[in-house]
């Protein structure tokens, strides 16, 4: 009986027909509801995305990039930027977060102004920066080399010199965030484990070894994985501090595609953004593969 009445119910129900779809009211309104989230997709990112790949189908193009001994220059500085920054920043962000797991009060204060960086905008502290290390009338050199009779170096006239401070800049911005990400993870691990093994006469660097390493080694390699692709993207600490200058020898590929827009040179500056691809989905299938475990 009740099987005949819920059926019943269920057959008075109004349905409209969207798109030759037979749909209930409720449906009608989830259907309005989404719309505009999935028009805003569609639009901001389906459209551009595809009319990038559209503008770079040509083969020629790659041709074109593979003889311009910019690019290739770029694709080394990428290479360098993602194997020295990152180890650099993991490994100091490693163990930073074993430091600010002292429960210490003038600790906290520290980890107050070391998480600074990462939250202040990044237009505002990489601009900063490159008025600090202005030449002429810049801060380092007016109160460090001045005192020594010397004028100091042009910092970002050397390419090499540049693309290292474009590096440490990307390291200074981004490396509390990794720490704070280590340090839940190294907060997560029971103190249980730290008593019992310093009662069995356990130093520091063996507890690291037998405890807080296996502990959170899954997370620091995910953190890895998650901090090439955000690097491979990163477009502020070259292009803010170095402009991609001098000579265009400090573009990576996040900024070498302002360079040919600058040229007029569209097709080149999207297959500039596509040769990425074979960098970034590789990272993206171990990442999504450690993920799925």
């Amino acid at each position: 009986m009740t099987a005949t009445t819920i059926t019943s119910t269920a057959q008075r129900v109004p349905r409209r027909a969207i798109f030759g779809f037979a749909l209930s009211s409720r449906q009608t309104w989830g259907l309005l509801f989404v719309a505009p989230y999935i028009a805003i997709f569609l639009g901001f990112v389906v459209f551009p995305v595809g009319y990038a790949f559209w503008l770079a189908r040509s083969p020629q193009l790659y041709v074109e990039l593979a003889k311009d001994p910019i690019f290739l220059r770029t694709a080394v500085n990428t290479l360098v930027f993602l194997i020295v920054a990152i180890n650099i920043k993991m490994v100091l962000a490693l163990f930073l977060s074993g430091f600010f797991t002292h429960k210490r009060w003038w600790v906290k204060i520290l980890a107050v102004l070391f998480v600074l960086p990462w939250a202040v905008p990044s237009i505002p502290t990489i601009i900063s920066v490159r008025f600090m290390l202005n030449p002429e009338w810049g801060v380092i050199n007016q109160l460090i080399f001045k005192l020594t009779g010397d004028d100091g170096p042009n910092w970002l006239n050397d390419p090499t010199l540049a693309l290292s401070l474009s590096m440490v800049v990307h390291i200074w911005k981004s490396l509390p965030f990794w720490t704070l990400i280590l340090l839940a993870g190294r907060l997560a691990i029971p103190l249980e484990l730290y008593e019992a093994a310093s009662v069995d006469g356990a130093g520091a660097r063996h507890r690291f070894a037998y405890i807080t390493w296996p502990s959170i080694s899954t997370l620091y390699v995910t953190c890895t994985l998650l901090s090439m692709i955000f690097t491979v993207g990163d477009f502020n600490s070259v292009y803010l501090l170095t402009g991609g200058g001098p000579a265009d020898l400090t573009h990576v590929l996040a900024t070498l595609g302002i360079r040919y827009l600058r040229l007029d040179q569209v097709g080149l500056a999207m297959a500039s953004i596509v040769c990425c691809l074979p960098l970034v989905l590789p990272l993206v299938f171990f990442m999504m593969k450690r993920l799925s475990r």
